[in-house]
């Protein structure tokens, strides 16, 4: 029976919910199913591993992430459990870690991005041309790697199934690089990429500290707050809020843009949402094109206007 590996992702520790799409899709394949996690304890975790055969547990004395350190893990365990499907999230680490470990495979071939999924036929489906087309792949290499869009495949759902867990020890031999310190963002904000609404805002928030109104109102929605690369570039929001070819590719059952035109730059990272509301002040702005539902007004009326209305709604 083929195998198929599933890169388990933690982020500070925390189960990413987008895993449990990856364990479905894996499960869905029909093949033996193996897990791989980093962690030192894996009873906070063993009720959302559903669906797998095989689970992983690499153990060492530093499992904080390191790119090359993970990457050689991975390679490693891909090699010894001869694994000839391998999948995980398209998130930022996801982007940075699976080339890695494809270029340290000499018979791997990896698509990232993917929104459709049919291993029988060894196809992967992925946007290309800022997302105005949709491509194909097929693949003919030994080693089949990829990626898959987080919200687009329904989780894994039921039960845990038993299965049996084997322990790895980190292949540190001839690492070459190490991370010596993370500096975490001094807000704590939902993921972006894990998000199921987002609320965005572009050059018309005019500085930083106008971004409060957006957080006001994702505090009540529970919601992530973004940002477009002219809001970025100008210095009113981080960079790891940015949605876009060059930010963050979401895909949120909610999406809301407040002052941001929609430049094409921007689409391709949020155009998948289930629901886009506008709201920009310009009634030509490219924004509205997209959008399911759009407002023409001062965003600085109407968004505390929506946050007043969610608040009296308990």
């Amino acid at each position: 029976m083929a195998k198929i590996g599933v890169y388990i992702e933690l982020k500070n520790g925390v189960f990413k919910k987008s895993n449990s799409e990856a364990l479905e899709v894996a499960r869905q394949s029909g093949m033996e199913v193996f897990g791989v996690i980093f962690a030192p304890d894996i009873e906070p975790y063993k009720d959302r591993l559903i669906g797998l055969d095989h689970l992983i547990q690499v153990k060492g004395d530093n499992l904080g992430y390191q790119p090359d350190l993970y990457a050689q893990t991975l390679a490693g365990i891909i090699r010894e459990f001869d694994l000839e499907y391998f999948t995980g999230i398209f998130s930022a680490q996801g982007r940075e870690l699976f080339p890695r470990v494809s270029a340290k495979l000499d018979d791997a071939a990896l698509v990232n991005d993917c929104v459709k999924v049919d291993l029988k036929s060894n196809t992967v489906t992925k946007p290309v041309y800022a997302g105005k087309l949709l491509a194909e792949n097929t693949f003919k290499s030994a080693r089949k790697m990829f990626t898959l869009r987080p919200n687009i495949f329904p989780p894994a759902e039921g039960d845990p199934a038993d299965f049996d867990t084997r322990e790895y020890a980190l292949s540190d031999t001839g690492i070459k690089t190490r991370v010596m310190e993370t500096i975490k963002s001094e807000i704590s904000r939902v993921d972006l990429s894990e998000a199921e609404i987002i609320v965005s805002g572009g050059r018309g928030m005019k500085e930083k500290a106008n971004f409060k109104i957006l957080e006001d109102l994702a505090g009540l929605l529970n919601a992530a707050v973004g940002a477009s690369r002219a809001a970025v570039d100008s210095g009113y929001a981080s960079h790891d809020m940015q949605v876009g070819q060059t930010g963050k590719v979401v895909n949120p059952k909610l999406y809301i843009a407040c002052g941001i035109s929609g430049a094409i730059q921007h689409l391709v990272g949020m155009k998948t949402s289930k629901v886009i509301v506008a709201i920009n002040k310009d009634p030509e702005a490219p924004i509205f094109k997209k959008a399911d539902y759009g407002i023409v007004g001062d965003l600085f009326t109407i968004v505390p206007l929506l946050t007043a209305k969610v608040k009296s709604l308990g």
